[in-house]
């Protein structure tokens, strides 16, 4: 199975546009039918804005605004009730560069209702004169896969970021140099080395104004060591030492792996929110829920292929995926994740691709197209036992009685503090 793609140094230098350091506050949308109860994305309860009350965090690089503003506040599904169809986008070493998708995929995500997760790479937020400040674990100082970036493409990222998540979107970590093979890659790293990489993304974005030099530039609006609760390895490379660190780190899930689309449990105390394997439409083997993937098994490493086929390639991928959506919808309401890069591959076709994939599926009854987060949240906030039943439901299986039935037994008090627990005392 292909891994993620090493994306270019220039990938991630600047954007034409220069950064606008205002924040910005998310639409919701009205109401929609119902199926089975559940409800859809704007039928939840969103947490309201929090009032302006800014504390700066170190140098000032970040700041702590209040909670997270436009979540869905997770509710523990009742007696017989249908789950709701989860989908995740979320997109490997984000950042904003001259092609402008991050700033593209915000817009589209706001017009369909929807939140993603951004893996940021914290070299993204290093200039290149600085770049002796990243130690990568078995490498020299300095070195990276993936280079480093200039103030403007900073700049950019840094606005980027702060809107989405004033929006309700996720920032997570898809770590600094990108390294994958053998020589000093992440799969070779010890559960100390992979604390030190994340120590050190950690540390790029908590200090990327004086990195950049641009100390009356606004922060970010979050606190970075709390935000941060989960990421994406490059390549797929190291999982296990990762989720080791990650889990004595305090994370909460990782989406490193390849799994297929049934109910996420856990592994080493974090929810295994990896990504699935779908139909790929005109072959007999199924493809991992991914741009890159598809672009290997279309084109191999030809980032730019034969231009004649880049419609029937991308629609290949969209069809693939909503395959795997429906699949998922009328049978076991598996959450959908997939993974994607701010990538042009064979002239931009998987952007369309997705974009196409979010319009059709996000405004569905029933459907919440959110961030990982807000699936970790809601996971937690689930009946441990109702949980362990959806797990016994195979890819595509609805239950055969109907859902009344299937989850019609009451479930367990929910734990103190999540929504709908019964109040202390009662």
């Amino acid at each position: 199975m292909a891994a993620t793609a090493r994306i270019t140094a220039g990938a991630v230098l600047a954007a034409a546009v220069a950064a606008s350091l205002a924040g910005c506050a998310t639409g919701t949308g009205g109401s929609r039918a119902s199926d089975g109860g559940a409800q859809g994305p704007q039928e939840g309860r969103r947490a309201p804005a929090p009032k302006s009350a800014v504390r700066l965090i170190g140098d000032g690089s970040t700041a702590y605004t209040g909670a997270q503003p436009h979540l869905l506040q997770p509710e523990r599904l009742k007696p017989g009730q249908k789950p709701p169809q989860f989908v995740v986008f979320s997109w490997d070493g984000a950042g904003e560069d001259s092609q402008k998708l991050f700033s593209h995929f915000r817009k589209v995500s706001k017009e369909n209702h929807a939140t993603m997760t951004y893996f940021l790479s914290g070299v993204y937020m290093l200039p290149s004169d600085k770049r002796d400040l990243y130690h990568p674990p078995q490498h020299s100082p300095g070195r990276s896969d993936i280079g480093f970036n200039d103030l403007q493409g900073i700049a950019d990222t840094v606005k980027q970021m702060r809107l989405a998540w004033q929006e309700g979107n996720e920032i997570g970590t898809h770590f600094n140099g990108h390294f994958c093979g053998k020589n000093g890659g992440v799969g070779q790293w010890s559960v100390a080395e992979w604390k030190d990489e994340i120590a050190q993304a950690k540390q790029f974005v908590k200090t990327w104004k004086t990195n950049a030099g641009t100390r009356k530039a606004a922060p970010l609006p979050f606190d970075y060591d709390k935000e941060l609760i989960g990421g994406r390895t490059p390549c797929l490379e190291g999982q296990e030492n990762f989720m080791k660190a990650a889990q004595q780190l305090g994370f909460r899930y990782d989406s490193s792996g390849v799994n297929q689309q049934v109910w996420p449990g856990k592994k080493h105390g974090l929810w295994d929110l990896s990504m699935q394997l779908v139909p790929f439409p005109g072959h007999s083997f199924e493809q991992l829920t991914m741009d890159y993937n598809f672009m290997v098994n279309q084109s191999g490493k030809k980032t730019q292929g034969d231009p004649a086929m880049y419609d029937f390639w991308g629609n290949q991928m969209r069809n693939g995926l909503l395959k795997g959506f429906h699949r998922a919808y009328d049978g076991n309401r598996a959450p959908l994740i997939m993974g994607n890069h701010f990538e042009s591959w064979n002239g931009g076709t998987y952007m369309r691709a997705v974009e196409s994939v979010v319009k059709t599926v996000c405004n569905k009854p029933d459907v919440r197209c959110v961030s990982f987060r807000q699936l970790a949240d809601w996971l937690d906030a689930q009946d441990p036992a109702v949980l362990a039943k959806l797990r016994t439901l195979n890819v595509g299986q609805a239950p055969e009685q109907g859902w009344a039935s299937f989850l019609s037994a009451r479930p367990a008090p929910a734990p103190k503090g999540v929504p709908g627990a019964p109040a202390a005392g009662r």
